[in-house]
């Protein structure tokens, strides 16, 4: 049936039409943008994941500068701890040269201070934008990631930096929790437990060796080792008794003329005094003689004939001796006081007992005390680190030692501007402390080269997780432009052809006309 009010051709034909402009028009949206999704009404899922994913790699950008703005950072300080490793080299060169007596001290003595001031020099300017790592404790946090989590959360992630702290600066002795149970004073093998009035001189430690006594109708042979030298004494063919036997051996001895060591008898007793500051002297005896024996110091007769060995006469230096138990937080101070005055370290973070005996050796080594030698030393049975000060002088000493929480850390250089080459006592003093000065800088500046490394390892990261996540973006909004060109030409037909079609259907009531001629 044909109707001039109501055509149904035209209608589908206009449909259509509309349809197709439709298509048409997106579809030169997604060319004009290069997005098939555009907006939240293209995809809203699809464009909802993609505008998170956005602001995540916004976010990375931020990160990835803030990489850039730590490695910098800590390239400065680790040029600067390189830089003050090489001038404690060139150091330790004048230090060594100054060991010679025949030397001008006074030109090398200038030429160390000239380099101590180019060592703050250094560890002044070594700042980048204001941050300088190689002065103070606190770690320096560098922004490194964010983390998205299945909810949703976010949290950052940072790399952190631990400052090397590079200065001379004494640090503060804290006033908190009591740690004076962490280090015991002795002077020799007694123990001064701290206690006001115990005195350390440069009087040297004894041992007492008792012969029993003896008549052998024989000569016999009588071997003592000290300090790895053998002294031999044989006694007569008869009449003997431990008051002779004592005496040739105390004169054997003491003709032997060992370094630091004397000799007296008495009644059968021999007394070795040893005079070594530091080192313990080892001393061994034996004999052919079946009926005598001994005793040391009073600790018991030996076997006859057997003697003894393994015996030691303890270093004349006193001793600070730190736990092996405990642990060392940044703020532990601990203190030595010589004849009332007070030397002290104040631990950074991640120090050992090994660090705070170095340390205190440096400062009092650095206060230039007269007649007052340190050495650092680990006990060879419990482990423990030992700081040994002796005093040479003929006044004794109160030596007293504390502890105590809470303080600012010592600067891993402390000392290193009184070091003094034109001394004996200074040159040995400098020799020992320049190595330890050497090997603060270089740990720092392998700290801050792993650092670096790992923030350079994480900037790569980043830039590579950056473009992926540009890339996955891409993937779920960008248009696939072959596609789009395809389909535009498609449609521009469809659009011609729709718009024939209209023209058909609406010519289709003019036939009606023709039935009314």
């Amino acid at each position: 049936m044909s109707s001039i009010l109501t055509n149904n051709s035209a209608m589908v034909a206009l449909q259509t039409l509309k349809s197709i402009n439709g298509d048409l028009s997106k579809t030169q949206a997604m060319i004009s943008t290069g997005k098939e999704v555009g907006s939240a009404r293209d995809n809203s899922a699809v464009w909802a994941i993609s505008k998170v994913m956005e602001s995540d790699v916004k976010g990375f950008k931020a990160i990835s500068e803030s990489l850039s703005l730590g490695s910098s950072s800590v390239a400065v300080a680790r040029n600067g701890a390189e830089t003050v490793t090489d001038l404690l080299t060139d150091m330790k060169e004048k230090i060594v040269a100054a060991q010679g007596e025949n030397v001008d001290r006074t030109k090398l003595q200038d030429d160390v201070n000239a380099l101590t001031d180019q060592i703050a020099s250094v560890v002044g300017a070594a700042q980048f934008n204001g941050l300088n790592m190689l002065q103070g404790t606190d770690a320096v946090n560098v922004l490194s990631s964010l983390d998205r989590s299945n909810d949703g959360t976010v949290t950052s992630a940072n790399i952190s930096v631990a400052r090397q702290d590079l200065s001379t600066d004494a640090g503060v002795f804290g006033t908190g929790a009591d740690l004076s149970a962490n280090v015991t004073a002795a002077d020799g093998a007694n123990s001064l437990a701290g206690a006001a009035g115990n005195q350390f001189s440069n009087a040297g430690n004894t041992m007492t060796i008792a012969l029993a006594a003896t008549t052998a109708a024989a000569s016999n042979t009588y071997n003592l080792q000290v300090a790895g030298e053998t002294v031999t004494f044989t006694s007569l063919a008869t009449g003997n008794t431990a008051t002779s036997i004592a005496d040739g051996i105390t004169a054997a001895l003491n003709a032997a003329g060992i370094e630091g060591v004397s000799a007296t008898a008495a009644t059968g007793t021999i007394t070795l005094t040893s005079l070594s500051k530091f080192d313990d002297v080892e001393v061994n005896f034996s004999t052919t003689d079946a009926t005598a024996t001994t005793n040391v110091n009073g600790g018991g007769a030996g076997a006859a004939g057997v003697g003894f060995t393994g015996e030691t006469i303890d270093a004349r230096a006193s001793t600070l001796t730190f736990s092996t138990t405990a642990g060392v937080a940044e703020g532990d101070g601990y203190r030595a006081s010589i004849g009332g005055v007070n030397y002290d370290y104040v631990a950074g973070p991640g120090e050992t007992f090994e660090d705070v005996a170095r340390g205190l050796k440096t400062v009092i080594d650095g206060a230039g005390v007269a007649n007052i030698s340190t050495n650092v030393k680990q006990d060879a049975d419990t482990g423990a680190w030992v700081l040994q000060i002796d005093n040479d002088s003929a006044t004794d000493l109160a030596l007293l030692d504390s502890g105590a929480a809470g303080g600012t850390a010592t600067g891993g250089l402390v000392g290193l501007d009184n070091l003094d080459v034109t001394t004996d006592e200074g040159v040995a003093a400098a020799l020992a402390n320049i190595e330890t000065y050497i090997d603060t800088t270089i740990d720092a500046a392998a700290e801050f080269g792993s650092s670096q490394g790992r923030i350079d390892t994480q900037s790569e990261f980043i830039s590579n997780l950056t473009d992926s996540l540009k890339s996955g973006i891409g993937a779920l909004v960008d248009a696939d432009m072959e596609e789009a060109s395809a389909r535009l030409q498609a449609l521009q037909v469809q659009q011609q052809l729709g718009v024939q079609s209209l023209s058909i259907a609406n010519q289709a009531p003019q036939t009606i006309l023709s039935l009314f001629r």
